[in-house]
């Protein structure tokens, strides 16, 4: 009874998009029972992520549709009740001391959103260098102060209001194994050419070289990486395979743009090159939960990322971005 009165005195909800995650769901939800509410939002899994996540006391909300990670967990945030909001990942768990930081936070708030580092770990190894500690993201925040910009990947939490920084980390789990990693590379290189296009960035094979070459000396070497050993190596090379990935598809998708404008025809610009997240996520059923689709707040002034490692993917410095 007293640990139920705690957690009703919280004043949160914790928000979290699923789309087949029964391998890792549960440890995630255990971690965060301490909240007044935890929702997940699933994308129709076919696995028992669902029945999971209903077994742990979530409230579990379904759309049929993919509009991206940001518009995605927009939704999420639209379904939370509560002044407070802990925006976690499947892949990630919150720590008994970060449990009680948080606790502690909110019962004296000085600030209206906080980072929190992540140490992630890759194929047994936490990696304390190359670009992934400590890795802030932000992701406690009040509810009314606070969205997701509406971007399909790399989205940002947008906030009006002063953000601090807890003591305590997450501990986050991003891909079981290399091919996992390589995977989900080439996916978010998919999207991220697709965004780039769309603002009108242009590359030729000089840029992609660069780019690519650039991404590993930043990684291995400016952040250390070489001190992770060998993981290091291969998470340094597998970024600038990425890169280079990204850049080539920006580049072809641009000349099929160009080919299609020749000719009369709709632009390819929407259109997924090897399999890109959207595509590989979206359900053929109608749109559901419309209700719930949020625009971004107007005067959001404080824009922090909220998807690390800074040295994996985004569109400009060649990061895959871990989810």
């Amino acid at each position: 009874m007293e640990a139920n009165a705690a957690r009703q005195s919280l004043g949160l909800s914790v928000i979290i998009i699923t789309k087949n995650e029964a391998a890792r769901l549960g440890d995630c939800l255990a971690s965060v029972k301490f909240a007044d509410e935890i929702i997940v939002l699933d994308g129709y899994s076919t696995d028992a992520t669902a029945e999971i996540a209903r077994a742990h006391g979530a409230q579990v909300h379904q759309v049929a549709d993919w509009p991206g990670f940001g518009p995605q967990k927009n939704r999420a945030l639209a379904l939370a009740t509560n002044p407070w909001v802990l925006s976690i990942d499947a892949d990630e768990r919150v720590t008994p001391e970060l449990q009680a930081e948080i606790v502690r936070t909110l019962a004296q708030p000085t600030y209206d959103a906080y980072q929190i580092a992540r140490l992630s770990e890759f194929c047994g190894k936490k990696i304390r260098h190359s670009g992934w500690w400590p890795d802030y993201v932000l992701r406690l925040f009040r509810r009314e102060l606070g969205a997701f910009d509406n971007v399909q990947v790399h989205e940002q939490v947008l906030v009006r209001g002063r953000v601090g920084k807890l003591k305590s980390w997450f501990l986050h789990f991003p891909f079981d194994d290399l091919a996992a990693l390589i995977t989900k590379t080439n996916r978010y290189s998919s999207d991220a050419a697709q965004m780039m296009a769309r603002k009108g960035r242009r590359v030729g094979v000089f840029g992609l070289i660069t780019h690519s070459v650039w991404t590993f000396i930043r990684i291995y070497l400016l952040r250390r990486g070489f001190l992770d050993g060998r993981h290091g190596f291969v998470l340094a090379a597998t970024a600038a395979s990425g890169s280079f990935l990204r850049y080539a598809k920006l580049m072809f998708l641009n000349e099929a743009n160009q080919r299609a404008q020749a000719s009369g025809l709709p632009e390819a610009i929407t259109q997924s090159q090897s399999g890109s997240l959207s595509e590989s996520n979206q359900h053929p059923q109608p749109r559901s939960l419309t209700e719930v689709d949020k625009h971004l707040p107007s005067g959001l002034l404080t824009k922090v990322n909220t998807q690390p490692p800074s040295s994996l993917l985004n569109t400009s410095h060649g990061r895959l971005e871990q989810k």
